[in-house]
């Protein structure tokens, strides 16, 4: 079985990675130049990664195509694509699987749950959830039988889970990994190193694998202690870094968001909306 990933990013450089520890090899094709004008041969000036060949040659000739591209380029570089006897397959948390054309007749979606990046390759797949989806039952069989050779957590997942699932996943991890950076901005015009906060960090994320987040929630405004949290606000309005630097933030900007998330936190413990009854 021949295998393109198209899209040399942190999801297509980690897939790369790990079909090829699995034994399966894959071509790895930057999505980009499949976009670009084709030059004439002599013209010069090609689009970086073409090696003068044209966008049908690059990619001919395989069984399955897995997108890993930017969802909105997604629709450009799948159309530029003719296979109509191969799998298509798109890795988008967000997109539907009718990006793929009447052309394409096999496809549909391989969305692995995690956070990638092109620096840290993942060696072990086993523990990340997959979930997939097919136009047919035999696609469905033939995505379900390519995403095994990864992980065993494998799940059907419609356009409306998989959708609340990526948002769910900007709230615990993007917006998560926020907070640390705005952390580490508040400890700049200290002798503490952000490595101060990883046991706590650890800690918090150990705890809502045995217990409801909601369950887990601690700190001031979790417990109405408007002084401590007065207190907290007098100290980051008169930061050292009031003025935002380039890769940090303004006080402004971070009492903002500490009063932003500190009320709700209140109104969901503090002041819960009754029952109705």
């Amino acid at each position: 079985m021949k295998i393109a990933i198209i899209g040399a990013g942190s999801v297509g450089t980690n897939l790369h990675h790990a079909f090829e520890l699995k034994g399966i090899k894959t071509e790895l094709i930057h999505g980009r130049p499949l976009t670009a004008p084709k030059t004439p041969k002599g013209g010069g000036n090609e689009p970086a990664g073409n090696d003068q060949m044209g966008n049908d040659q690059m990619v001919n000739g395989f069984d399955v195509y897995i997108y890993a591209i930017a969802d909105q380029a997604l629709r450009e570089v799948v159309s530029v694509i003719h296979a109509p006897k191969a799998l298509h397959l798109h890795t988008s948390g967000t997109m539907p699987i009718d990006v793929f054309g009447e052309d394409k007749p096999h496809a549909g979606i391989l969305y692995f749950f995690q956070s990638f990046s092109r620096d840290v390759l993942i060696d072990d797949w086993n523990g990340i959830p997959c979930f997939i989806s097919g136009r047919n039952i035999d696609d469905i069989a033939a995505i379900y039988s390519l995403a095994q050779t990864l992980t065993s957590r494998i799940y059907e997942a419609n356009q409306h889970d998989r959708e609340r699932l990526h948002i769910a996943g900007v709230f615990a991890n993007n917006y998560t990994n926020l907070m640390y950076r705005i952390a580490a901005d508040i400890l700049k015009d200290t002798q503490i190193p952000f490595e101060a906060l990883l046991p706590l960090i650890d800690n918090t994320a150990a705890k809502v694998h045995k217990m409801a987040p909601k369950d887990a929630q601690t700190g001031p405004a979790q417990r109405g202690d408007e002084a401590v949290m007065g207190h907290h606000v007098e100290v980051l309005e008169h930061s050292a870094f009031s003025l935002q630097p380039s890769d940090g933030f303004s006080a402004e900007e971070k009492v903002a968001v500490y009063q932003a998330l500190g009320a709700l936190i209140e109104k969901k413990h503090i002041h819960p909306k009754p029952k109705e009854e």
